[in-house]
């Protein structure tokens, strides 16, 4: 998901931003998701409240609490004020008029595995994935590298066999996926469909089975002349891993308390049934 909002520079401290929740371990308490689901709007409310599987719920949930405590700690907005929409394309837009400010503030939010992130940036592009490691399926390591053989040149399947065991092979596969350290000049950073150009990556791994990238534009107003600046001087912004507590800690309710969303909630079984575990 990707969006822009935009902000003074005189009235706020930009920095970069990465943050992490670790929805799939969050067991919510009552009292903790019947705040939650009075935390968003009643549109984001309903459509929560509709997923099949809990996990599901607590990942949309995750998403929109992390997008509106960036929204109030960096942009000064209210959480009670926040309006959020999405597009056609369903990707939510600030929808708060912030005509006279200049400075843009991007950001993106992944979820996958047990974590859901968000990275944000001040003045450039911004795009997240997360992947956890493990192999979809029922199937061996490798029968899925066959089956995935057209998704890499040569030289990169020969980095992922590289690894000493299968496990390890099985991480470079998504550390490539991820786009991970990819510096190729034919590397393509496609954005809503249309290509981007000079774009970085960082890497960041969150625990043993999660990795994470960041694609970073180049800073607006980046003059071509000064491309051969390395990107390499630039401080990588650290994760930090929030709780449940830190997410709503400037949330203001929005609506009533609705008993009934725990009961819906307590009535969905928590994720998909698998036949065999397939991640460490």
């Amino acid at each position: 998901m990707f969006w822009r909002a935009m902000a003074s520079l005189e009235q706020l401290a930009m920095e970069s931003v990465r943050w992490a929740f670790a929805y799939s371990s969050w067991g919510p308490c009552r009292e903790d998701w019947l705040l939650a689901m009075r935390l968003v709007q009643p549109e984001e409310k309903e459509r929560i409240g509709q997923f099949v599987f809990a996990r599901d719920a607590k990942a949309a949930m995750a998403g929109r609490l992390l997008m509106r405590k960036l929204i109030v700690e960096k942009l000064n907005i209210p959480w009670n004020v926040i309006v959020l929409e999405r597009t056609s394309k369903g990707k939510p837009v600030l929808a708060n008029d912030l005509r006279g400010i200049h400075s843009p503030f991007n950001f993106n939010i992944s979820h996958q595995g047990n974590f859901a992130v968000l990275a944000a940036e001040p003045n450039r592009q911004v795009g997240i994935d997360v992947m956890k490691t493990s192999l979809p399926g029922s199937g061996s390591i490798p029968d899925f590298f066959r089956i995935m053989k057209r998704q890499f040149t040569e030289e990169e399947w020969r980095a992922i066999t590289s690894m000493r065991n299968e496990w390890l092979q099985l991480e470079m596969f998504h550390r490539h996926w991820l786009e991970v350290g990819r510096t190729y000049n034919e590397t393509i950073m496609l954005l809503d469909g249309e290509e981007e150009k000079d774009w970085t990556f960082e890497e960041t791994r969150l625990d043993d089975c999660h990795h994470v990238a960041v694609a970073l534009g180049k800073p607006e107003g980046f003059k071509e002349q000064h491309a051969e600046v390395p990107r390499k001087d630039v401080t990588q912004t650290a994760f930090t891993v929030l709780a449940f507590d830190d997410l709503v800690a400037s949330a203001v309710p929005l609506t009533p308390e609705d008993p009934a969303c725990w009961d819906n909630f307590c009535s969905r079984q928590d994720s998909p049934a698998r036949q065999s575990s397939n991640s460490r």
